[in-house]
């Protein structure tokens, strides 16, 4: 009696090891379509919101026509009217690099570390 309740009890905690005994391969409720091929309408033309007011539908051309001269003159850093503008942060001038205050010490990093305890 002892061993079929021992038994029993086993085959109720061995629960893992029945499904890799199983009979079946597990199937994923998961259904992966496969590589997605996006239709040529996903991309429209540009255009303003139907919702917009009127002077933003009749000036969105002009908008179209400055975001591509902005865009074809992004391509390099350009520095205009005294404003700099980079692709990368290591690009940036050593003016960025270093702070203008003083460096933090190891104790007062420590103090932030450990939450302002001594």
């Amino acid at each position: 009696m002892a061993s079929q309740a021992l038994s029993l009890l086993a085959v109720l905690v061995m629960h893992p090891s029945l499904r890799v005994c199983s009979a079946r391969p597990h199937q994923p409720l998961i259904r992966f379509l496969g590589k997605r091929s996006w239709p040529p309408s996903a991309h429209p033309e540009p255009k303003p919101h139907p919702s917009a007011p009127d002077e933003i539908k009749q000036g969105f051309g002009d908008f179209l026509k400055r975001l591509a001269s902005s865009e074809a003159g992004a391509g390099s850093s350009a520095t205009t009217g005294g404003n700099s503008s980079f692709d990368n942060f290591w690009d940036a001038p050593d003016r960025f690099w270093r702070p203008k205050n003083r460096e933090l010490e190891d104790s007062e990093i420590d103090l932030v570390l450990n939450g302002g305890a001594l």
